[in-house]
């Protein structure tokens, strides 16, 4: 489970790449990097931040489903980069679909090989899974715009150089807020971070910012400021394939940690994996994780086919299954190591929170499940 194991629905060179990510993250794993800077110039330096960003501006040409397969194996080794799901894969694909000539070329190359990070702001202490509650208001002025707002939980904006912030703009028409993308630099006069005291611990910190009449230029706004929601549901699909990506690799790691543990470790005459209480839930984390990664490379590729609709369904049902694997297989995982489960010396402990993050962000799992409800089965909704 440690290595790269591709499918037969995958390309040639989407399993060289499986294999050369898992490869890099073995390394990375092995010295023990406290830096995730380390790793991340160095993915950057071999094209893997950028795979799924345009060749004309830097990137691999080619999709999510490339990205997130280097986020599920560098997971899989233990050193995932959750900077991925939103720089390259959120940022870069909004941008790289909607945004003018100019803002291509000023942004996506530095976030194609690293040099450059953007973070992404969507949640506000009273707008969590309802987007259309969000308060951040964007106001036209003769010579741009003027943000003003909260957001929270918004991982890395002490790493970027830009914040994309969603803010709702009057369409002076109808007098409807509409969501708008604007690119907010790290330090615009009025824009202010706070880091949030999390219990998890990660390398990326998680901060509430604060926008207090942000004054932005005319080309801040990303794309066209009548389809905000058509460029927002484009950033926020990948954003769910690659967080089933994330989850799958946690859960391939935490399930390769058990495995090779219950083949070593004796407690009577046979390793403990020789009994079925040990072996069968091992068994179906595996067969739980595999059915969640065969749903994550469909989600995957109908986002890069640009079926936005049926990537909608299809990433959410990802996301979904690949959470509930992850936190199934770390559960597993820490029980087969009994108390050294809990130790750092093996790695898991820390997954058991972070395992959970899977199941309530980017998007809650009964939300999902609303999701699916409503759009898939049409049943009628409650809210």
């Amino acid at each position: 489970m440690t290595a790269a194991t591709g499918t037969p629905f995958e390309t040639d060179g989407q399993r060289a790449l499986r294999t050369a990510v898992a490869a890099l993250g073995r390394r990375h794993a092995d010295a023990h990097d406290d830096d995730p800077g380390v790793l991340w110039r160095e993915a950057g330096k071999l094209g893997y931040l950028g795979v799924s960003l345009p060749e004309e501006y830097g990137g691999g040409g080619g999709g999510i489903a490339e990205l997130a397969t280097v986020l599920e194996e560098l997971g899989a080794q233990g050193c995932p980069l959750l900077l991925l799901i939103v720089s390259p894969a959120i940022c870069g694909t909004v941008i790289a679909r909607f945004g003018t000539e100019e803002q291509k070329r000023r942004w996506l190359p530095g976030l194609a090989d690293g040099s450059r990070i953007m973070a992404f702001g969507i949640t506000e202490p009273d707008a969590g899974s309802n987007a259309h509650r969000i308060t951040t208001t964007a106001r036209r002025t003769p010579d741009g715009w003027v943000l003003s707002g909260r957001k929270v939980f918004v991982s890395g904006v002490d790493l970027a150089e830009d914040t994309m912030i969603v803010g709702r703009r009057e369409d002076t028409r109808t007098g409807a807020l509409k969501p708008c993308l604007f690119v907010v630099p790290r330090d615009a006069p009025g824009f202010h971070r706070t880091a949030i005291d999390m219990e998890l611990r990660a390398r990326e910190k998680q901060f509430e910012l604060v926008l207090d009449e942000v004054r932005l230029p005319a080309d801040a706004l990303v794309g066209d400021e009548d389809a905000g929601l058509l460029q927002l549901f484009a950033g926020l699909n990948p954003e769910r394939v690659m967080t089933a990506a994330f989850a799958l690799g946690m859960g391939r790691y935490a399930l390769a940690k058990a495995v090779a543990y219950a083949k070593e470790r004796r407690v009577w005459k046979e390793p403990i994996g020789a009994h079925q209480a040990i072996a069968h839930p091992l068994a179906q984390s595996h067969i739980e994780l595999e059915l969640a990664g065969l749903m994550t490379r469909k989600a995957a590729l109908l986002c890069d086919a640009g079926d936005d609709v049926g990537a909608g369904e299809a990433a959410n049902m990802a996301k979904y299954a690949a959470a509930e694997a992850c936190v199934r297989a770390v559960d597993h995982a820490v029980h087969t190591l009994g108390g050294n489960g809990l130790t750092r010396e093996y790695g898991l402990g820390r997954l058991v929170t972070a395992s959970r993050v899977a199941r309530i962000a980017p998007v809650s799992r009964e939300m999902i499940l609303n999701y699916v409800s409503h759009q898939s089965l049409g049943l009628p909704k409650s809210y």
